[in-house]
């Protein structure tokens, strides 16, 4: 039977279809420059035609530091940087911070994309209904009550540690301040929040999942400075893509096997009690096991592994980075180092109250001001990133939709406008009459609003009983032959440690 129509209709339906693809291109490409256009009316240094800034920046080190501060000194509300040409709006002020902060219209980034390999969909990267359902599931694992039990799991870890300083003083050698409360950072975390026995502080060596997340973190920020590596795809088909998989296959192998052998005692103990009585909530992770909400919704096993992946990275890496930067501060200060030492040993004057107990993390105001100066000078968590999903007037200016949005963090702690001699460590801008005459989201060390850092007392607590610990028993000081430099990871490191010379007091 002959179709003598059907050339002409193919034809047809092949012109109907490069139309439709040759339209919705004009207008992809008229999108993208009348977007462009309007973010060229913000502040910005002069962009390399082709590069734009990707090769100003002088690295992810004191220099990029530095040039950050000069920065938010040229432009102190905010300013575009443009990444080949790709423009990301930095914002470093209160008044446009705040924008951002209260916005419903909002969603992840590019960044987002570059971390799920590694940390999944969990509360850092996750969005809209699925946020706020995990983040009612998980609230309850902060609550004042659950972190009061915790105190005596982080006094039995920094028993530990304090000895490892006091062993350094005993032998006159440094230690290394990242490394050793790093060991017993993870310590903590695994213990408070899975009941997870590791021994991690007395292997001698760095544990295998520190080793992984440190790789993955330094792979991931050299990707981010090239953006022909953005799609996994093509990422995985490079040694460096390869490499990065495998350290997140292992991290999230570790996750399974801590959840696994949490629902087999659940499970047991279920068991036991013919199923008639539900087992008491111990931990982060029974919570996350048992969590129902009022309409029945449970996480599925895949949803617990990303929270607790995330749980482990900004649980461990945040407490590390502040514990060790406000080491190196008492250190580099001694009569700042002096004024702790008396505060604490008004505290803790009996011989046998050698814990911090619960109620002391609310006796140590000048311990607390250290470490929020710490936070501002040293802004272990420096940024985050958000996506405006529709127009949006910031500092006067429309930001269209689709705009990513970095909001920087070192660079508001450092922003002239708002902390004078911001290069100088002072304690003393966190006295009660110095925060009352400031913006309250002048400093921003665990973000706000609606996303602020779900575990921030917890990680306060353990911080203030690490220092008070350390610093209640030893003097430190800075090794003059080791030179710290900082380096830019997902929080603020240290690149070759930081080495400190421990005495007896």
């Amino acid at each position: 039977m002959d179709f003598p129509l059907e050339p002409l209709a193919v034809k047809l339906v092949i012109l109907g279809l490069l139309t439709f693809v040759g339209f919705n291109v004009v207008l992809s490409i008229t999108r993208y420059v009348r977007s462009h256009r309007k973010l060229w009316k913000f502040p910005t240094d002069s962009p390399n035609r082709i590069f734009g800034h990707l090769f100003d920046y002088p690295g992810l080190n004191d220099e990029g530091l530095a040039y950050q501060r000069d920065l938010v000194a040229k432009f102190p509300m905010l300013s575009v940087m443009w990444m080949v040409n790709m423009p990301i709006l930095l914002v470093h002020h209160p008044s446009t911070l705040n924008i951002v902060l209260k916005s419903s219209n909002v969603k992840g980034t590019f960044m987002d994309k570059l971390l799920r390999p590694w940390i999944g969909d969990g509360l850092l990267t996750s969005h809209g209904d699925k946020w706020h359902r995990h983040r009612r599931l998980l609230t309850p694992a902060f609550h004042f009550d659950v972190l009061k039990r915790y105190v005596d799991i982080k006094n039995r870890c920094a028993d530990i540690l304090v000895r490892k300083f006091e062993e350094a003083a005993e032998t006159g050698t440094s230690i290394e301040a990242f490394h050793t409360v790093g060991m017993c950072g993870l310590d903590i975390l695994l213990k408070c929040g899975m009941s997870y026995e590791t021994h991690c502080q007395l292997l001698g060596n760095e544990h295998p999942y520190v080793e992984a997340t440190a790789i993955i973190q330094d792979i991931m920020v050299d990707r981010f400075f090239k953006p022909w590596l953005y799609s996994d795809f093509l990422f995985s088909l490079t040694p460096t893509g390869r490499k990065f998989f495998e350290q997140c296959k292992y991290v999230h192998h570790v996750a399974e096997t801590i959840i696994r052998k949490r629902q087999a005692e659940i499970d047991y103990q279920m068991q036991k009690s013919s199923g008639e009585e539900k087992p008491p909530c111990q931990d982060f992770l029974d919570i996350l096991l048992t969590a129902k909400d009022k309409d029945g919704f449970t996480l599925t096993l895949e949803e617990i592994k990303d929270e607790v992946t995330t749980f482990m990275f900004a649980g461990y890496e945040t407490v590390t980075s502040i514990t060790s930067w406000a080491l190196y501060s008492v250190a580099e200060h001694p009569d700042i180092q002096s004024r702790v030492h008396e505060e604490l040993d008004s505290v803790l004057n009996d011989s046998d109250h050698t814990d911090i107990t619960w109620e002391d993390l609310t006796n140590l105001p000048y311990l607390t001001m250290v470490i929020k100066e710490t936070m501002r000078f040293h802004s272990p968590v420096h940024f985050f990133h958000r996506v405006l999903s529709k127009d949006t007037v910031i500092d006067g200016k429309i930001a269209p939709a689709g705009t990513a949005v970095s909001c920087e963090l070192y660079n508001l702690h450092h922003n002239p406008l708002l902390w004078p001699n911001s290069m100088k460590f002072d304690p003393n801008r966190f006295l009660p009459e110095n925060i009352k005459s400031r913006h309250s989201r002048a400093f921003l060390p665990f973000s706000a609003g609606s996303r602020t850092c779900l575990g921030k007392n917890f990680a306060m607590n353990e911080i203030k009983i690490l220092l008070a610990r350390i610093l209640h028993r030893v003097t430190v000081r800075l090794d003059p032959d080791h030179k710290v430099e900082k380096c830019e990871r997902m929080v603020i490191k240290a690149k070759d440690d930081i080495r400190l010379l421990v005495s007896a007091r």
